[in-house]
């Protein structure tokens, strides 16, 4: 028997993308409900100039928190913690926040690939990790650390991403617990459980 969404268990929902993905995101968070239960934890690829421009837009969307993650922090439910431009957003075992400024991967810091693998070692089969739009394969190899720790891989369909190149990177390299349109995301994650 398949598995349906509200027996999927989520203690950490984590969320990657890079160009093409900002619209996506517009289109999930004003439908996402105000009593999730999880934290939200996204990366988006983006340049250090446009620092609060995407908490400021993203906020102004939804009834969840949403907040630039910084050192130390708790993930708490309920609340979307954005990695900053330029650091790599890590989860420790207590569940706090860990920036680093090491090298790029995949060309890119914050790196999608870092912050899944982190969450996957941390909430093994209770993370679900959704990989949007972009121009670079950043996320694949994380997605294959979710899928060893038994989490959930979301992919967006590629043929619904502005830039298709990093979903179908994902559907050819990684096996998928799902892919969705963009438009079915938010039911999705409003119908996941912890």
């Amino acid at each position: 028997m398949a598995e349906t969404v509200s027996s999927i268990p989520c203690e950490a929902l984590v969320i990657g993308g890079s160009a093409g993905s900002l619209d996506v995101l517009l289109e999930i968070f004003p439908a996402l409900q105000s009593n999730i239960s999880f934290p939200i934890v996204l990366i988006v690829h983006r340049k250090a100039s446009n620092e609060s421009l995407l908490t400021d837009l993203l906020q102004s969307r939804t009834t969840l928190k949403v907040g630039e993650a910084e050192e130390k922090e708790l993930l708490t439910a309920g609340k979307v913690f954005i990695a900053p431009a330029d650091y790599h957003m890590l989860i420790e075992d207590d569940h706090s926040i860990s920036l680093d400024y090491s090298e790029k991967v995949n060309y890119s810091r914050p790196s999608i690939d870092v912050t899944f693998q982190s969450a996957a070692e941390v909430f093994r089969e209770k993370v679900v990790c959704i990989l949007l739009s972009g121009s670079n394969a950043d996320g694949v190899e994380g997605l294959k650390s979710v899928n060893n720790y038994g989490g959930k891989v979301v992919i967006q369909n590629p043929n619904t991403a502005i830039m298709p190149y990093m979903p179908q990177q994902a559907v050819l390299n990684v096996k998928p617990h799902v892919v969705l349109d963009s438009y079915d995301m938010a039911d999705f994650i409003n119908n996941l459980n912890n």
